[in-house]
């Protein structure tokens, strides 16, 4: 079995999940973690089984032990360090956005190809188990030919509002996600039609954004989708998923966190998953566990870049939609 040194960059929510994750991965040796706070940056090298911190990601990546990076640091960073990453000849992880500028992700996606260091972005839903089958079934043809798509992505409540600032809006931020799955189980996107309101807070409409979301989309291959977004849930995180087709439909349904129903005079009653990080603790586990079997297999990790360009593709699509109350080609965006 081949390993890999490996860089963690950064030691935040997400960054502490993968240095979890690493320490269960054979072929992943953490070389180093860092973290510009280097009590947290310490605390994820315990748990990944690190061997040294850095408080500049800049000089994880030179070190002459690591061959791949993983990037977790905010989202103004990921480019940059993505970039020097590729140019160092290191394989990456990247969580998701590259950037929140077109442009800027176009620029560093052509560059990864053209050096052509082995790539993924994170778009951890993929590797859910019923994502996971429900794209193999529909390869399989289970549906037929396929007609329409829904899916509804809803927090249980929304970030605080400096974090909403500097998000790049509801659809960059929260919706790529249902986005990516859309093309994942779907197909490429032509066009988008979005509705948008403040109900949760009208100081996030202040700053040009949305809290609550109605999006229309049409397929290139012909079927029609419709993703449904809200900051908040009082009741816990929401997301599901319909796929139909000539041949019948797939649901991916808001399942119980514990597998378990309490039947009373009351009712029915379960309990729920209150966060992503609790809903999807699987498929981030199981993301980073593909990818390290790419790199040892010598095979392209996926998700790509044209999923990371293609997805913010169609969350600025639908940006633009919001602000100027009209359906947008995603041809005006390339």
């Amino acid at each position: 079995m081949k390993t890999f040194g490996v860089a963690l960059l950064g030691a935040g929510r997400i960054g502490t999940e993968h240095a979890r994750n690493l320490a269960g991965i054979p072929q992943a040796r953490v070389i180093a973690v860092a973290d510009p706070n280097l009590e947290a940056a310490e605390s994820a090298k315990i748990l990944a089984r690190g061997e040294r911190v850095y408080a500049d990601p800049k000089d994880a990546i030179a070190d002459a032990d690591v061959q791949v990076v993983i990037v977790c640091t905010p989202t103004p960073t990921h480019a940059p360090l993505t970039e020097l990453a590729a140019k160092a000849g290191k394989a990456v992880f990247c969580e998701k956005p590259i950037a929140l500028e077109l442009p800027e992700t176009l620029r560093v996606m052509a560059l990864v190809d053209e050096i052509g260091i082995p790539f993924q972005i994170g778009f951890q839903r993929r590797y859910d188990v019923a994502f996971a089958e429900a794209k193999r079934r529909i390869a399989a043809g289970a549906l037929g030919q396929l007609e329409q798509f829904r899916a509804v992505g809803r927090d249980p409540a929304p970030p605080p509002l400096e974090y909403l600032r500097i998000s790049g809006g509801i659809f960059c931020d929260q919706a790529i996600h249902d986005i990516d799955i859309a093309r994942f189980l779907v197909g490429e996107v032509s066009e988008v039609s979005v509705w948008g309101a403040s109900r949760v807070d009208p100081r996030i409409g202040e700053m040009g954004d949305a809290d609550t979301v109605t999006s229309l989309l049409r397929f290139e291959n012909g079927a029609l989708g419709v993703i449904e977004n809200s900051r908040r849930a009082v009741y816990g995180y929401d997301v599901r998923s319909e796929i139909f087709g000539s041949s019948g439909k797939l649901v991916i349904d808001a399942t119980p966190k514990t597998p378990l129903w309490q039947f009373g005079e009351g009712g029915v009653s379960s309990d729920h998953y209150y966060f992503f990080m609790d809903r999807f603790i699987d498929a981030y586990r199981l993301e980073l566990q593909a990818f390290f079997a790419a790199l040892e297999a010598g095979t392209k990790p996926t998700p790509g870049t044209k999923d990371a360009v293609e997805s913010l593709r169609i969350a600025l699509a639908m940006t633009r939609s919001l602000i100027e109350k009209r359906p947008v080609l995603l041809e005006e965006l390339r």
